[in-house]
């Protein structure tokens, strides 16, 4: 996909389509006058006539407009104008490239980002309309024998911003909404592909792959390797696998060197039955995603590449199957973590907590400024929040402020859950120091409160993404979430 940043005179773009906004009361935003305006109003007689009303997400095409050289135009409603806001505009993008994608346009100027919002400016506008349309151009269907072809695909599009001066904005933002969008692609891809093909080695296999192309170090640690380290809770439940572990290390220096990283700890189990703990057989195939905290690191890690950022990233992602089988983990078993502490085992399917806290434990080594894990943790958390927002547990309040506002920005929005000491009081173990689990009531914090436990020696927040990393039913697959949130986040860090 090719953007561009215009300002001028929508009225004379030579394009497939040209995208324009329409309020309710059938009101034209500054560029859909200016087409009326040349078009001796001629849009404002369609509207005359009741085919919009200008309703949040409605959509009109108008072809051969008199007197103007695009082919289409394409009347976009944006709801009341006083309360045109965030979701508004992305609602509306997101409207807007639906019908764009039935038209046989390859090229169009989209004139939502020069109209006004209250909160947010240009460069926002530009990053998320740059994000809408790779969303929607997005396509998953590398494994099926006969791909649909798509010839007249969109490939070009110009974002059109109300002043000259804006254009410099608008071009920072189109290479930050690129790589963002590059990133998700990348961590929807990996989540999308079946148990079968993304193994711990086919994982291990991207990253390195990532690293050559983006200049990224990276390390594979093997079993060997994890044993000497003493992984014993990580090793514990691959066990039950017959796909060998992967303990994946990736070092993107972007700073100076004696600059402390940031470290992202991404929970990558490929496939997820749940071990002798084994789920029920509906919706099983779901637990492909159970990758996609160790998919959003690798995403992540290629947005802020390809952003240059100017800061030090360490990308930490233990990667296995959890298995039944008669070497896996039973309950009761007790495995003792790199850390020292001892675990009991008292349900093989809450394993994420058992892979990465060793890797908690691991990345103590570089001296972290921050460490962020990313976690498909606890079905308890989607009973909370639902498929909106992610679950957001820290031990330090500041880093969780710098979450929940990147996450704000991103539109990719978290909501700080408790992490208080009552509810530590939840994992006790008559055999163990404690158990991998606690109670029902506050799963989604007591399996906190168990990573917490590896995390004292740094500012730490843990980010479950159960409810948004994927959808189900029609619309089935993975988001690439929370790649904004962390992307700005550290955007936010490097500046």
């Amino acid at each position: 996909m090719e953007f561009s940043i215009k300002s001028g005179s929508p009225e004379k773009q030579r394009s497939g389509c040209v995208v324009v906004g329409v309020f309710e009361g059938r009101k034209l935003t500054a560029s859909a006058q200016a087409i009326d305006a040349a078009s001796g109003g001629f849009v404002t007689e369609v509207l005359r006539r009741g085919d919009l009303e200008g309703s949040l997400g409605k959509t009109l095409l108008l072809h051969s407009v008199p007197k103007v050289p695009a082919d289409r135009i394409l009347l976009v409603g944006l709801g009341r104008e006083r309360e045109f806001n965030e979701p508004g505009f992305r609602n509306a993008m997101s409207a807007a490239v639906k019908a764009l994608k039935s038209t046989g346009a390859s090229d169009a100027t989209v004139c939502l980002t020069d109209v006004p919002l209250k909160r947010h400016d240009t460069g926002w506008k530009v990053e998320h309309a740059v994000l809408a349309i790779m969303e929607g151009a997005y396509r998953f269907d590398r494994l099926k024998s006969k791909a649909p072809e798509n010839k007249r695909a969109l490939r070009k599009v110009v974002l059109h911003v109300a002043r000259r001066n804006e254009i410099g904005e608008g071009e920072v933002a189109v290479e930050r909404g690129v790589a963002i969008a590059e990133g998700m692609a990348l961590a929807k891809d990996l989540g999308n592909l079946p148990g079968n093909i993304c193994t711990p080695s086919y994982l291990a296999d991207q990253a390195v792959d990532l690293g050559k192309r983006h200049g990224i170090k990276v390390e594979v640690l093997d079993q060997k390797d994890c044993e000497k380290l003493g992984m014993g809770c990580f090793l514990a439940v691959a066990r039950g696998s017959n796909q060998p572990p992967k303990f994946i290390v990736m070092e993107y220096q972007g700073g100076k060197r004696d600059q402390a990283p940031v470290a992202l700890v991404g929970k990558g189990i490929t496939f997820d039955t749940g071990g002798i703990s084994i789920k029920p057989a509906a919706e099983m195939d779901e637990m492909k995603f159970d990758m996609c905290g160790a998919a959003s690191v690798l995403g992540t890690m290629k947005a802020i590449a390809l952003m240059r950022l100017p800061l030090n990233v360490v990308g930490v992602v233990p990667t296995t199957e959890n298995m039944p089988g008669g070497r896996a983990i039973k309950p009761g078993d007790i495995v003792t973590t790199m850390s020292g502490q001892t675990v009991e085992i008292l349900n093989t399917d809450a394993e994420g907590r058992l892979i990465l806290c060793d890797a908690l434990t691991y990345v103590e080594k570089y001296k972290p400024v921050a460490v962020v894990d990313i976690a498909t943790l606890t079905g308890a958390m989607v009973i909370a929040l639902g498929h909106v927002a992610t679950g957001l547990f820290a031990n330090s309040d500041p880093l969780a402020r710098e979450l929940i506002q990147a996450g704000e920005t991103a539109w990719d929005r978290a909501w700080h859950m408790p992490l208080w000491d009552d509810y530590q009081e939840a994992l006790k173990s008559n055999f163990a120091d404690f158990p991998n689990i606690g109670p029902r009531a506050g799963g989604s914090i007591t399996a906190a409160c168990f990573l917490s436990r590896f995390t004292k020696s740094y500012p730490w927040a843990h980010l479950d993404i159960a409810g948004t990393a994927w959808k189900s039913g029609a619309e089935k697959g993975a988001t690439g979430r929370p790649v904004p949130l962390l992307s700005h986040f550290l955007v936010k860090r490097a500046a």
